[in-house]
């Protein structure tokens, strides 16, 4: 009889912590099954270089689990019944259900296009693989001119800008950015981003709201027309209303609200991690949608997941988010640590040092995903019988 946990997402939240679960828990107790829409690990802190034209290597997710004892299914996830403890999914096998005792819940987010007239029907995004194909697509079919506006000022709208229009010089790109051109970043910092957006060329347009997207400008709010062959819209995520749907308590922004472990507070069957996670770090203010905040709730709920389900004592792992690494093309980057109050440090490191660094960085992510198991050891957790809780055999 086998204690069954579902993942739901092979992003960097979800494939790490199937990794995690499969190398720390006994697989003569546990069975661990990955849902995926996709059967390919998409590398999203890079589909700003695959939209511009660059080519990424593909991780198939079959062979990322191969030999783990992870079971993967290829499936879009439909439905949560928490109170059956049932997963609905739908994939080339049909539609079925996934049966659990401990649900993982990273399923990651998507574009937030904030209810802008015509931002979902005109404009591109980078938030997905399939959407930052289009948005490649279209751009290559601009040929050697045309006028591409990404509108956020945000790291995945300063990343997208600067890849851009280093990849593909024949464009006029600019920025539109509601506040000022890297205003939480610190004076230096802030001095070496306008000196890239110079060197790069990129127009910005600030303190600009865009009020809606039509299919050759953007309107802002103060009823400027921008023209833009191409509107590129990286103004936020939102996550998916399923958590909300299944009855799960969340918050206004539809993540799902969990304890100091990343249990979710009204299921105690189910964690989540990622961008669907409404975590409160240590600064007593929710973690920000990104793959920093990933590793750290990821890393968290895993740990929570083993020891309760060993009996062991669940470490005391902080929620610290310690900095923004921002690229700006290939050769150019910022490394800017934050405090506490995730108040920009004085500190920053910039230029071919940082972007080396964020290239590491990359690379070591990616490393990890296609060793979900690295140093596996000989002898993983048994599972500790608990009253209430049995040991079903896996679907």
């Amino acid at each position: 009889m086998k204690h069954r946990i579902v993942v739901l997402g092979a992003g960097y939240a979800g494939a790490f912590a199937a990794g995690n679960l499969a190398r720390r828990l006994s697989p003569a107790d546990t069975g661990i099954t990955v849902v995926n829409a996709a059967p390919d690990f998409v590398e999203r802190m890079r589909l700003h270089q695959l939209a511009s034209g660059q080519e990424l290597a593909s991780r198939r997710l079959a062979d990322v689990f191969a030999g783990t004892g992870v079971r993967l299914r290829v499936a879009r996830v439909t439905g949560i019944d928490p109170g059956h403890r049932t997963v609905a999914v739908t994939g080339e096998d049909g539609a079925g259900e996934l049966a659990y005792d401990t649900l993982l819940y990273a399923l990651g987010s998507s574009v937030a296009h904030h209810g802008v007239p015509g931002a979902a029907e005109y404009a591109f995004d980078v938030a997905g693989r399939s959407s930052a194909l289009r948005l490649r697509e279209r751009l290559a079919g601009l040929g050697g001119g045309g006028t591409v506006v990404v509108v956020g000022e945000g790291l995945t709208g300063i990343e997208t800008a600067t890849e851009i229009a280093e990849s593909r010089p024949g464009l006029s790109i600019a920025l539109a950015a509601r506040g000022g051109l890297g205003a939480w970043l610190s004076p230096k910092a802030r001095r070496h981003l306008r000196g890239a957006f110079d060197r790069l060329g990129v127009t910005v347009y600030e303190h600009t709201s865009v009020e809606a997207v039509e299919p050759t400008r953007v309107v802002t709010a103060d009823g400027r027309s921008v023209p833009a062959d191409v509107t590129v819209w990286s103004a936020g995520f939102a996550v998916h209303p399923m958590a909300a749907a299944a009855g799960l308590e969340v918050a206004g922004t539809g993540q799902i609200v969990v304890d100091r472990t990343m249990r979710s507070v009204s299921h105690p069957d189910v964690y989540a991690a990622g961008d669907c996670a409404y975590a409160i770090g240590e600064n007593g203010r929710p973690l920000p949608m990104s793959c920093a905040s990933a590793g750290l709730t990821n890393m968290r709920a895993t740990a929570a997941i083993i020891a309760r389900l060993t009996g062991r004592e669940i470490p005391a792992t902080g929620l610290k988010y310690f900095g923004n690494h921002i690229s700006l093309g290939r050769r150019d980057a910022i490394f800017q640590m934050v405090d506490g109050d995730v108040r920009s440090k004085t500190w920053f490191l910039g230029g071919r040092t940082a972007a080396r660094l964020k290239s590491g960085v990359l690379r070591s992510a990616g490393w990890g995903i296609a060793h979900p198991t690295f140093g596996l050891p000989k002898r993983r957790h048994r599972l500790t019988p608990v009253p209430g809780r049995e040991l079903r055999a896996s679907a």
